[in-house]
């Protein structure tokens, strides 16, 4: 009489979107609304097809720093006539958002399978900073090619408070997290898009694919916006320290 092998447990489903979805970090109204659902679907074809949450790193880096390449070498092209803008200012707006949908999507995938690390967290903190520096690489080339006589010190002030973003985000975590304004109520949801890195993205691969001569205005309001939230911060955490 042969043995009956016990009963096996079915296999678990895979996760679904919404799963993936469900554990974001935010970032805004417009990167909840577009670029966290980007990426929960990037998750999913990756689980599907066993890519690490690292994979999907680097793939952020490489594909950002690809597209402000590009922008970079076209600046001066773009500046002279020799080339159209739109197809240039196309490829930013949307190879800018999918390499942010993939940043997206690669902490989602490590938070729903259990495999967040510290080292998997550094080389995303590490990605993050390199794409962004190319980015203001990207416009501040724009913004100098359309406008030759674009003050130095102004594309120096844009890429150091560009980068108050991406430091407070970092801060956003742990015991020392704190918000200036808690209210999730959508009038302060938004104004605060002019936080939020998705929106800001698309808003600058719309100038430099409609207007790239507008380059520098985009420049100058974000030095102003980044600069006064810098400000407010120091304010801010100066006030609770001295409570302390």
């Amino acid at each position: 009489m042969s043995k009956q092998s016990p009963p096996t447990d079915p296999p678990a489903p895979a996760p679904t979107a919404a799963d993936y979805y469900a554990v974001n970090r935010g970032g805004g109204l417009f990167s909840e609304a577009l670029s966290q659902h980007i990426g929960a679907r990037i998750a999913v074809r990756a689980y599907k097809h066993r890519i690490a949450p690292s994979v999907l790193t680097v793939l952020n880096l490489g594909l950002g720093c690809l597209v402000s390449f590009v922008v970079v070498a076209a600046a001066g092209p773009v500046a002279e006539g020799r080339v159209w803008a739109w197809p240039i200012g196309l490829l930013a707006l949307a190879g800018w958002q999918f390499a942010y949908a993939f940043d997206c999507a690669d902490g989602q995938l490590a938070r729903v399978t259990g495999q967040t690390s510290p080292a998997g967290g550094r080389l995303d903190v590490l990605c993050d900073v390199a794409v962004q520096i190319s980015l203001v690489a990207a416009l501040a080339a724009t913004a100098e090619a359309q406008v030759p006589d674009t003050p130095a010190w102004l594309l120096a002030a844009f890429a150091g408070t560009w980068m108050v973003n991406l430091v407070t985000s970092v801060m956003q975590s742990g015991a020392q997290a704190a918000s200036m304004v808690t209210s999730r109520s959508l009038p302060v949801r938004i104004v605060k898009l002019v936080r939020d890195y998705g929106a800001v993205i698309a808003l600058a691969g719309l100038v430099l694919t409609i207007a790239p001569q507008w380059t520098i205005w985009f420049v100058g309001l974000f030095t102003l916006v980044n600069a006064a939230f810098l400000a407010a911060s120091v304010v801010f955490s100066a006030r609770e320290a001295l409570r302390g």
